[in-house]
């Protein structure tokens, strides 16, 4: 008699969910906020990255504090927390005897619902949406993630790195004077709605989902690699490592970036094409090891804060915001299309820096009380449900968390 196939041990129960990986997707939704919020800045003549070129005062400090310790550092966390979640996923499944090709199924059909989600997000909201670029990764990345050796996985996240400082070269190129863009993204500027929805979709197809996909492939599988080895779950027992990687990873953003970052906040002017194109891809290999460097610091925090070296309430709020970092993710692209682009409040025109900075930081505040208040009401977030009923069905949909 053939024996039932193994049912879906369901959603992490929130009690039995690392500290790490859930606090640092919680700060790491602070980082992304950041990230994205200069873009829906228009008005300005633009330079490196998509930043205005009459930069000064304040705001050149913004930009140069943005790119060396934001920008291209943010994505590859994001990355790298990702691949890590779906060996998560995977291990609580093979655990309890999920046959392999049925988790390799599991994560293609998880990630073709993301798509899905990330389609809505970038057509309705945020074209720079990246929900979609991690769904088609994991459709596309399934097998090696969850049956690869290490060996495939660093030779991807080194075929990753390399890309992305291919495609930053381009990136980093200041826009031609004579083209008169005012924003990085014409869907910001444009009053109409309609019109700045025709724009988006463009913008996501191009953007959001190939641009992103390619830069930030390779963090993801060197999240599963790091998942494989418990960094995250078990950090007490990697602490010494976890010094060393934030140390060095962080250090060498620091430095990596320091050049384009001094083109950006226009205290290095006229550089030649040739070492902005050089600055570019220093600046992306930079972005992987701040990503890396930023992940080993979220676990040396959690240390911490397991023990009660930190406030309770400050963890608690972390954790619960990294438990609904879809929901979280999304909201953001809410409070920030409310108040910014033209076709609504328009408050993006002509904005200093330090302005839309503080915007980001007071929204992450705000969803990071809204996240406690649900998690301490019992409520999960709406997206994980979703996303959890779109992969499960209805009756498999009731976990405790989306993972």
């Amino acid at each position: 008699m053939t024996a039932p196939p193994p049912g879906d041990p369901g959603a992490t129960p929130t009690a039995a969910r690392a500290l790490a990986p859930d606090i640092a997707r919680g700060g790491m939704l602070l980082l992304i906020a950041l990230a994205n919020v200069h873009v829906y800045v228009y008005g300005h003549p633009l330079g490196v990255r998509g930043y205005p070129l009459d930069v000064e005062g304040a705001d050149r400090w913004v930009v140069l504090l943005q790119m060396l310790l934001v920008d291209g550092r943010a994505y590859p966390l994001f990355g790298l927390l990702f691949g890590y979640g779906i060996v998560q996923l995977v291990s609580r499944r093979g655990a309890v005897g999920l046959p392999v090709p049925a988790q390799t199924r599991l994560v293609r059909r998880r990630g073709a619902w993301m798509i899905v989600i990330g389609a809505a997000h970038g057509l309705l909201l945020w074209a720079g949406d990246i929900v979609g670029a991690y769904g088609l990764l994991a459709v596309l990345m399934a097998g090696l993630l969850v049956r690869g050796a290490d060996r495939a996985l660093i030779g991807t996240a080194a075929v990753g790195a390399v890309l992305t400082s291919l495609v930053y070269i381009g990136a980093s190129l200041p826009s031609p004077p004579d083209q008169g863009m005012d924003s990085m993204l014409p869907s910001m500027s444009t009053e109409s709605p309609l019109e700045a929805a025709l724009f988006r979709a463009f913008e996501w197809l191009g953007i959001g989902l190939i641009a992103a996909g390619l830069t930030v492939f390779g963090a993801v599988a060197l999240g599963a690699w790091a998942a494989r080895r418990r960094l995250l779950d078990e950090p007490e027992k990697h602490r010494l490592l976890l010094v060393r990687v934030a140390c060095a990873g962080i250090g060498a953003a620091v430095v990596l970036g320091l050049p384009l970052s001094l083109m950006a906040a226009q205290l290095w002017t006229a550089p030649p094409l040739g070492m902005i194109m050089l600055a570019g891809a220093l600046h992306a290999l930079g972005g992987y090891a701040g990503g890396i460097g930023y992940a080993a610091l979220f676990g040396l925090l959690a240390i911490r804060l397991a023990r009660g070296a930190g406030p309770a309430p400050v963890t608690h709020a972390l954790q619960a915001c990294g438990q609904r970092s879809l929901s979280c993710y999304l909201a953001q692209s809410v409070a920030f299309v409310a108040l910014l682009p033209a076709w609504t409040l328009g408050l993006g025109e002509d904005a200093h820096l330090w302005q839309t900075a503080l915007v980001a930081i007071g929204t992450w505040l705000v969803i990071l009380l809204i996240a406690e208040a649900s998690a301490r009401a019992g409520y999960r977030g709406p997206a994980e449900l979703l996303l959890r009923r779109l992969t499960y069905g209805p009756r498999r949909a009731s976990g405790v968390s989306a993972r």
